[in-house]
């Protein structure tokens, strides 16, 4: 027996399912609209742009694909009982342009209208068979649509299991609202309790009864004899009800034996060397090491920077320093470099060009005895004095 109702897309829907494929920017299906076919069941066609006998166009009440068949999306209207009065025979989908993405035809329905003596709420679906979802926005406005019965108990079903877990996890905490603090000032009756806290703590926790006889005691027993009661203590202290504010102003009044320790208060090491009388001596105050070379910098703002060459290229030695200097120097001295003493004939000299000397390296050419270039290499050092 030959198909008789089927969904195709037409035309234009496959070119611009194509084109979101190619694209990346999804299509957006919209709306469906019902009609009754010109009287009579129509044949689908993919040249189709509208309906043969539009009725009804509004927007979808849900569009969700199949969870039984990923590649099948679902779209879904909902018809209310104040609307018929006409055959429902063929159906279409339209995107947001209002061009006609697929169309169908169903099994002859007729939409009674309430003035008409009977009414139902009809729902229509159609189902469109795609090779990649994600082209397809699954998106609708829900201030504009109806919900199924089906809709809403599922989605009355689904909060009310949320809602039975969440309260089973708020009874069954130990703690449910820890949020909330104990009333303010209450009066306990009866003989309230509260953790003793350990020894020695003095943080703002409760200090029950049992801790703070444990604390007195141990006062009290690491007191020598003559002073372990509070009338002893009192009496040693010549019963001064200001003894703090006593020995404070008698401390303020001592002065050491001489003014050497209020004379080194607050000096730096250069502040420190004057006053020791070593005003003149120097010091490092940076030293170290990259794959350029080495520095020391001293206290007076002398530089030495040390290294060795590297590769030579056609006997010319490009040397950079670890660090720049804060202007050039042409102290630089060479010392030339063999890995060994082959014959009384090896000799090479380098030279360095005074032209291309900078704060930041310099440059020397390196020729053997004969005049030809010479890779081996030398080592150096570079003196900076400040003016």
């Amino acid at each position: 027996m030959s198909q008789k109702f089927y969904t195709l897309l037409t035309e234009i829907g496959a070119a611009k399912l194509a084109s979101a494929a190619a694209l990346g920017v999804p299509l957006k299906i919209t709306q469906m609209a019902v009609g009754d076919g010109g009287g009579a069941l129509p044949t689908p066609s993919a040249q189709q742009t509208t309906l043969i006998g539009e009725m009804r166009r509004a927007a979808l009440n849900m569009l969700y694909i199949d969870p039984q068949n990923s590649s099948q999306i679902i779209a879904e209207q909902v018809i209310p009982e104040t609307e018929g009065g006409w055959w429902i025979r063929e159906v279409g989908l339209f995107d947001d342009t209002g061009a006609l993405i697929a169309v169908g035809n169903c099994p002859e329905s007729y939409k009674p209208q309430l003035a008409e003596g009977s009414g139902r709420t009809q729902t229509v679906r159609m189902i469109l068979i795609t090779s990649s979802t994600d082209n397809i926005t699954l998106k609708i406005d829900p201030s504009v649509v109806l919900a199924t019965r089906q809709y809403v108990d599922d989605k009355v079903l689904e909060l009310k299991v949320y809602v039975d877990d969440q309260m089973a996890k708020h009874l069954a905490a130990a703690d449910p609202h820890p949020q909330y603090a104990p009333k303010e000032s209450p009066t306990f009756t009866g003989t309230p309790k509260a953790p003793t806290a350990a020894a020695g703590n003095s943080t703002t926790q409760i200090a029950s009864t049992a801790f703070v006889q444990a604390a007195i005691a141990a006062l009290v027993g690491s007191s020598p004899g003559a002073l372990d009661t509070l009338n002893e203590l009192a009496s040693a202290l010549s019963n001064d009800p200001d003894f703090a504010t006593t020995m404070t102003n008698a401390l303020a009044g001592k002065q050491p034996l001489d003014d050497t320790l209020t004379a080194l208060s607050g000096k730096g090491v250069p502040a420190l060397l004057k006053y020791l009388g070593l005003a003149e001596a120097k010091f490092v105050t940076s030293r170290g090491r990259n794959a350029n070379g080495g520095w020391v910098v001293w206290s007076d703002g002398a530089i030495e920077l040390y290294g060795m060459s590297g590769v030579h290229d056609r006997g010319k030695a490009t040397i950079t320093y670890p660090i720049a200097l804060p202007e050039l120097s042409r102290y630089i001295s060479i010392a030339e470099r063999i890995s060994g003493d082959r014959t009384d004939n090896m000799l090479h000299v380098s030279m360095i060009i005074d032209s291309e000397v900078t704060a930041s390296g310099f440059t020397a050419r390196c020729q053997q005895y004969d005049g030809t270039t010479s890779s081996n290499s030398f080592s150096w050092r570079v003196m900076y004095a400040p003016v």
